[in-house]
């Protein structure tokens, strides 16, 4: 039973206290040192799941745990419009997506995403993805070694925008690439970097945004298309996306299936660490046809998710003056929900800095044994709650499909070794990757 940490109101209270005060303005300066373990460490600190701290010009309220999570994903008391900081609506998110809409108007914009991410689609994404992949690895150099991060970015977005119907030409392949990888890569970088993941939302956004144009201005050949799906979507008010909108819409397509390389190189790192558990991997898919009846792949791939950090926290509002955990949240107040923290709370999860993918293992009953509270709200490494009305990321099945693949590529498909070099991962870094960027080479020549 998990013992979430609750506020005590004092004696003669009129109401719930305030949260406890974290670090004062010197929160930014310890998130920026360590922004996936900042949150948890201070809520053990304190004894509470929530606490305030200044952030920048505004004060906001920090929150983990799975109690935590339940609270923020209710959207009577939280909202998203507004929320996510303009440096992420920038580079990240772009402006007038899913991401930043609430009630009725998310509903109905998310069904598009749940409509396009699901089912035979995912497979014949996955299936595309596979035969790069492994083709991709068996063309590798045998002695130079390369970022296995980049390989698999360029297979995605090639395999990526044929499967959404999204014209790429070989010559631009690689710069179209480059600006969306730095759309998630760089978009939480300090400097140069940043404003280079502005720039690439603006091209990354004229190009979709000419798709779009082209799309609607032509016959529908192709309906079931992703691209024609998004520029023919009736919104809430029964008219099409503007322009903008649907191209922000459509590279929230494109961007998340191409950030799921981050999770990928994660396997790849868990593979390259944990070599007992990745012989024991390569024997049971080596007995198995289809990769998706694999539970030990399976719960590989699950464990890969909870435990390597990419996403640290995630952004709401306060709708009102509102009660959560027993303290009080004024209206409007920004809160910022830990995720690596979460994953990692030791209410939900036994040794959960280990890396252990029998958790995910079920039993006769099809249980798994962790997490020890409810998985909707402690296992989030998308996000938590309800998929389909709520801010879960709908394109969660669709991670899982390609880590799945690459997984089995890169035990049985893939004849590859990694050259001495740092592995440890960069915990400043947003999202945290290798230090030497997981380069990998072809150890012979594949028949």
């Amino acid at each position: 039973m998990v013992t979430p940490r609750r506020a005590q109101a004092r004696a003669g209270d009129a109401g719930p206290p305030d949260p406890p005060s974290g670090d004062g303005a010197t929160a930014v300066l310890h998130l920026l040192a360590d922004p996936y373990r900042y949150v948890s460490a201070q809520c053990r600190r304190l004894d509470s799941d929530l606490f305030t701290a200044r952030l920048a010009l505004e004060p906001a309220v920090f929150m983990s745990g799975a109690d935590a999570a339940a609270c923020f994903y209710d959207a009577s008391r939280f909202r998203r419009e507004g929320a996510a900081p303009e440096a992420l609506l920038a580079t990240l998110f772009g402006r007038g997506g899913v991401q930043g809409l609430d009630g009725e108007r998310h509903r109905q914009r998310k069904a598009l995403f749940v409509e396009l991410t699901s089912g035979e689609r995912v497979d014949a994404l996955a299936h595309r993805f596979r035969l790069a992949l492994r083709t991709a690895m068996r063309e590798l150099p045998a002695d130079t070694p390369v970022s296995l991060t980049a390989t698999v970015q360029q297979v995605l977005m090639r395999v990526v925008c044929d499967w959404c119907g999204l014209p790429l030409a070989e010559g631009e392949r690689e710069a179209r690439t480059r600006d969306i990888v730095a759309l998630f890569d760089l978009a939480g970088a300090k400097g140069l970097g940043h404003l280079r993941a502005r720039v690439a939302r603006r091209r990354a956004d004229r190009w979709a945004a000419r798709l779009i144009g082209q799309a609607r201005a032509r016959p529908r050949e192709h309906p079931d298309s992703a691209l024609e799906k998004v520029a023919h979507w009736n919104d809430a008010d029964g008219g099409l996306l503007a322009p903008h909108v649907a191209a922000v819409e459509l590279l929230n397509l494109v961007r998340p299936c191409v950030a799921v390389s981050v999770f990928i190189t994660f396997a790849a790192h868990a593979l390259a660490t944990h070599r007992e558990r990745a012989d024991a991997l390569r024997s049971e898919l080596g007995q198995v046809g289809d990769p998706r009846d694999s539970t030990a792949l399976t719960a590989f791939v699950q464990e890969v998710r909870r435990d390597y950090p990419f996403f640290p926290m995630l952004a709401a509002r306060a709708r009102g003056d509102i009660e959560c955990l027993g303290h009080r949240i004024p209206a409007d107040r920004l809160v910022l929900f830990d995720v690596y923290g979460t994953n990692h709370d030791p209410r939900s999860w036994s040794q959960p800095f280990e890396f252990a993918p029998e958790r995910f293992t079920p039993d006769a009953h099809g249980r798994f044994v962790e997490p020890l509270s409810d998985p909707d709200f402690a296992f989030i490494p998308q996000g938590g709650g309800d998929l389909a009305a709520g801010h879960r990321c709908p394109g969660e099945g669709i991670a899982l499909a390609l880590m799945a693949q690459a997984v089995h590529v890169l035990c049985l498909d893939a004849d590859y070794r990694v050259p001495e070099q740092d592995l440890g991962l960069d915990m400043t870094r947003l999202p945290a990757l290798p230090r030497d960027g997981m380069r990998v080479l072809r150890a012979k020549t594949s028949g």
